[in-house]
């Protein structure tokens, strides 16, 4: 249980951020403070939405901080409010930006999914009040995910001067975060 109420803490703290990275850190937190509730109940499922969404989560993590700074080469600043835009300025980053962003939300069917799916579940049959709480986390989780896309890439760009277009390293980089987590959510089995 105060594993789950230090997700909702640390997710409350992301709806505060102003700083982009500080957003995603945090956000790292609550995701992890499910899976220190999931393997404190020891339970094969539990265990297994664990190792799920640790995986998932690492992937989803890095390739947040990739496009953090993928926008921080071009703006020279975090705050998001100063970074907003970029959807007119750099579309395909956008997408990933979307793509990132619906895997932090973990929406079906990507491996977060999986494993916070097992990680409810599991929870739920240990004790069915914690779902209240994990259900305030998740709406929290994807509030402030949704928060973070649209300061970052809606309304009209602040920028006054050129903006380099992405490279094709950053898409490289951000297709080797997607791609194997997009396989491993179709074949789950690799890993749990």
């Amino acid at each position: 249980v105060l594993a789950l109420w230090g997700a909702t803490l640390a997710n409350l703290t992301c709806l505060q951020q102003t700083d982009l990275k500080s957003l995603i850190a945090y956000s790292s937190i609550s995701h992890m403070g499910l899976v220190i509730a999931a393997i404190m109940i020891q339970t094969q499922w539990s265990l297994s939405g664990a190792m799920a969404l640790m995986i998932a989560h690492g992937f989803t993590s890095s390739g947040l901080f990739c496009l953090a700074n993928t926008t921080y080469e071009r703006t020279k600043t975090r705050i998001m409010i100063l970074t907003r835009g970029f959807h007119n300025i750099l579309p395909m980053a956008t997408t990933w930006w979307l793509l990132i962003n619906l895997m932090n939300i973990a929406t079906p069917p990507t491996m977060n999914f999986t494993g916070e799916l097992l990680i409810a579940s599991s929870l739920f049959n240990w004790c069915p009040t914690t779902i209240i709480i994990f259900g305030l986390s998740m709406l929290i989780t994807a509030s402030y995910s949704l928060h973070m896309f649209l300061s970052t890439q809606a309304s009209t760009p602040m920028l006054n001067s050129h903006t380099t277009p992405t490279h094709s390293r950053e898409h490289l980089l951000m297709t080797l975060h997607t791609l194997p987590l997009i396989l491993i959510s179709l074949k789950p089995e690799l890993v749990i």
